[in-house]
């Protein structure tokens, strides 16, 4: 079974998927095996692994002992073609449609193409739109793009159905890591109505609460990360929020 197959078997049996997202550029070595082990054992359904700049040398030891220990599937969230590599079960082949930045849109995933073909990695189409959360973003400031605005729904909603008209099987929502408002239930609702693809949320959620009510609006996956870094026994908390829906 593919990998987005069994992402898909999880909102069926579930409901909709928890996702744990570790940044390796943290360099937090301490805390990557309880985040795996806790991710194995408290119900998260994948790790998304990925960040925006990679901070040394050590990001692919970091990435290929995650694979080693890890239960569930360990999928690449990228932030450029330097975080590609062979110990990954999918990743996310994204295109950042809500910017107007060729080399995000085409020009990362031309040169990515023939080494994840040479890999073999599983390749889940992407189109990933990031939403204002309320203060600049890495995504932001590496892309040069400009994020969405939230109050302009009618125009998220036009970038989610080109990203559905071009193929895309999933869409993330993105308010951008640590971001001070995670992505409005309202946006979730309407872009959920107006699309028949999965949509992904992450950014800005700190509580389960948050989750929840991220799932009820229509996200068929959350991510989670500064949160649980931040307080790794919650963890089951935000597996049971999402789940429970």
């Amino acid at each position: 079974m593919s990998v987005l197959s069994k992402l898909n078997d999880c909102v069926d049996r579930k409901g909709a998927g928890f996702i744990v997202l570790i940044d390796p550029d943290k360099k937090n070595d301490k805390n990557i095996n309880q985040l795996v082990d806790n991710a194995n054992t408290q119900g998260a359904d994948a790790i998304f692994v990925g960040g925006s700049i990679m901070m040394d040398s050590l990001y692919h030891n970091r990435i290929e002992r995650i694979k080693s220990i890890s239960d569930i599937p360990v999928i690449l969230f990228p932030g450029g073609v330097n975080q590609v590599n062979k110990h990954y079960d999918a990743m996310l082949f994204m295109s950042l449609l809500s910017g107007r930045n060729p080399h995000y849109l085409i020009g990362e995933q031309v040169i990515a193409a023939p080494i994840v073909n040479d890999y073999g990695i599983e390749t889940i189409p992407t189109g990933y739109l990031l939403i204002d959360g309320g203060s600049p973003t890495t995504v932001e400031f590496i892309s040069g793009t400009k994020p969405l605005p939230p109050n302009r729904v009618d125009i998220i909603i036009s970038h989610a159905l080109a990203a559905q008209f071009m193929g895309m099987q999933l869409l993330y929502l993105e308010a951008g890591s640590g971001a001070l408002n995670k992505i409005p239930t309202d946006v979730v609702s309407k872009v959920s109505n107006d699309i028949n693809i999965s949509i992904i949320v992450g950014g800005g959620i700190r509580t389960p609460e948050d989750a929840s009510e991220l799932v009820k609006a229509g996200a068929s996956f959350v991510v989670v990360g500064s949160a649980i870094e931040k307080s790794i026994e919650s963890m089951k908390q935000f597996s049971s929020a999402i789940h429970s829906n």
